[in-house]
């Protein structure tokens, strides 16, 4: 049985509480000047080319397109024969039902247009971010694998690197951009995210050196 390094279940703790934290001031506080003003502030930069570019960003956390995305890079590490690797990749769609549990369970509302600029809307609940969620697991675990697999030439991990990177940045910010999540939504689902993260890894390092320590 795996057990947790003592560093990864501290992180994870601290993570967790403050995530709890943020879920009472939000639960009191579903409609507040500090998300507003963040969301104003942000939305400040509107341009019809931006919009679409944000939205195209946004695009790769929405259920269906997430979901295919997983399903072919998981695919794409098996064919190279990176199968550990592919059920790892695999193992991420589990944030789906994470995310679903926790927006039934806090049912904030969305942003309305009363406050901000609504450019993509939605009907589900708001907190936490699921698109955020989403883009700190499967990004966050393709930046951590790629400093792994020392045996994919250099540039290709270079390339996926800065890719991953610019969507682990750049897609919570479109979510905020578009209307769709105030900032404490986008904060939310990045503790649970990188709680979710830090889990993966752990799990993948120690098969991982389980697995040398039996190679002859």
């Amino acid at each position: 049985m795996f057990m947790l390094k003592s560093s990864t279940l501290t992180y994870s703790i601290i993570l967790f509480i403050a995530f709890v934290l943020l879920a009472i001031f939000v639960r009191y506080n579903p409609v507040n000047n500090f998300d507003i003003n963040i969301s104003r502030f942000v939305q400040q930069f509107h341009h019809p080319t931006l919009d679409k570019v944000m939205i195209g960003i946004s695009a790769f956390g929405n259920v269906s397109i997430a979901f295919a995305s997983m399903v072919i890079t998981a695919l794409l590490f098996f064919i190279f024969r990176y199968r550990r690797e592919a059920l790892f990749v695999m193992a991420i769609s589990f944030t789906g039902l994470i995310t679903f549990s926790l927006k039934r369970l806090f049912t904030r509302p969305r942003p309305t247009d009363e406050y901000v600029t609504i450019i993509e809307s939605y009907k589900n609940h708001s907190f936490p971010s699921g698109h955020t969620l989403s883009y700190v697991v499967f990004f966050g675990f393709i930046i951590f694998l790629m400093q792994q697999l020392k045996t994919m030439p250099s540039y290709l991990r270079n390339f996926i690197t800065v890719f991953a990177y610019f969507m682990f940045i750049v897609g919570p910010i479109s979510r905020i951009y578009l209307g769709a999540h105030w900032f404490t939504d986008i904060v939310g689902g990045l503790l649970i995210g990188l709680i979710y993260l830090l889990q993966l890894n752990n799990f993948y390092k120690k098969g991982l050196k389980k697995e040398m320590e039996i190679e002859p």
